[in-house]
């Protein structure tokens, strides 16, 4: 058995190219209508008045065929348009049941926890609402994407994300911080965390914007994703702009309980102002319980992992901003990640590359250094990450070159 599909927007845009065809070629027609409908005779003989007439008939009944088969060109596209319509009818009322059954449905499911936890079970979380700073609300207990934090009000801190669902589900963003109208621009919200079983942080708010002479307010953290299986850290926020740029937000750290595969997440850029760029934000860790038996310093990351790159330093008018630091992998084995780019000095300094993380404790690869900013004179490159912290085993990452 042999199935047609028909989709509604593709038979309209077929029917648009039909129509914008049938234009073209009545345009063509009307063009050469009087040159061929009109045809002088070349003399002033029976002959070429006879031959004259004889291609005049010609162009006129050509103009006739050609009115009636451009009427015809505009019926068929009407009805195709009209087919179009009938098809998204259809589907539309084929649709809206199902998805009203599906919305009862969860509404039958989530009332219960709704009237004794106050969440529902299954669902994203609102938004905080723009201009307020409000934190985005936390997703369904099981499955959901937490709520986006509002933007913060002039001179405030933009709210932060909702958290996602136990199971499944990506954390809000951050909101982005208020402009500064006298005392100081807000900075960005942290983003919200992810899923336990299989999550991903939101990424962090913007800085607000600084007035005159003032400093961007910072970006917001990356959110941290957790997870039984797998995780990745929110981005880390912009730095605000001003006269000198706001830093960067952290990239957010992945935390799984069974503490095996993890990913840090990239810091977030600096600022640009105009006098000095901010500096970016450090690449995310990885951090888990083996910190109860480390050291902080060195339990950096899951059994197997990578640290997220460095954010980029901002563009400065007379210092670029420093790139952020890449953070640590693993344990037993990870990858370090790269250090950030150093920022343009558009009339001086161009700022220094960020340094590589290590790339495990036991063993791994270390990230790259970042390259340095342009400018006069150019940044230097940072340092590589070696590829693990003990200095047992590994391969060291490549050092960054100079702007």
């Amino acid at each position: 058995m042999s199935f047609v599909v028909a989709a509604p927007e593709f038979v309209t845009s077929a029917a648009s190219d039909l129509a914008s065809i049938g234009t073209t070629i009545s345009q063509a027609n009307a063009a050469a209508s009087a040159p061929t409908t009109g045809l002088l005779a070349a003399g002033a003989d029976e002959v070429s008045a006879a031959v004259a007439a004889l291609f005049g008939a010609h162009a006129q009944a050509y103009q006739a065929l050609g009115g009636q088969a451009s009427q015809f060109h505009q019926q068929f596209v009407q009805l195709m348009n009209a087919g179009a319509g009938a098809y998204a009818t259809a589907e539309s009322a084929n649709a809206n049941p199902l998805q009203a059954v599906v919305q009862d449905l969860v509404g039958v499911i989530n009332a219960p926890t709704e009237g004794l936890m106050g969440r529902a079970l299954i669902g994203d979380g609102a938004d905080g609402a723009a201009g307020t700073g409000a934190n985005g609300s936390d997703g369904g207990i099981l499955i959901g994407n937490g709520g986006n934090g509002g933007s913060g009000a002039p001179g405030k801190n933009g709210g932060n994300g909702g958290s996602a669902g136990l199971l499944f589900g990506t954390g809000g963003l951050g909101g982005s911080g208020g402009a500064d109208v006298g005392g100081g621009p807000g900075n960005g919200g942290i983003g919200g965390n992810g899923g336990q079983v299989i999550g991903f942080g939101g990424y962090g708010g913007v800085g607000g914007a600084s007035g005159g002479g003032g400093t961007g307010g910072a970006g917001g953290p990356g959110g941290g994703a957790g997870g039984f299986l797998f995780g990745v850290g929110g981005h880390g926020g912009t730095g605000g702009t001003g006269t000198n740029g706001g830093i960067g937000g952290p990239g957010g750290t992945a935390v799984d309980l069974f503490n095996l595969v993890g990913t840090g997440a990239t810091g977030g850029d600096g600022g640009n102002g105009s006098n000095s760029g901010g500096n970016g934000g450090p690449g995310g860790h990885t951090p888990t319980i083996w910190q109860l038996l480390l050291t902080p310093e060195v339990a950096n990351g899951h059994l197997f992992g990578s640290g997220g790159d460095g954010g980029a330093g901002g563009v400065g008018g007379n210092y670029g901003g420093a790139g952020g630091w890449g953070g640590e992998g693993g344990i037993v084995f990870g990858v370090g990640g790269n250090g950030g780019n150093g920022g343009a000095g558009i009339s001086s300094f161009g700022g220094n590359g960020g340094f590589g993380g290590f790339g495990g404790y036991l063993s791994g690869i270390g990230g790259n250094g970042g390259n340095g900013g342009p400018g006069m004179p150019p940044g230097f490159g940072g340092l590589p990450g070696l590829g693990s912290f003990n200095f047992s085993f590994g391969a060291i990452g490549k050092p960054g070159s100079r702007g």
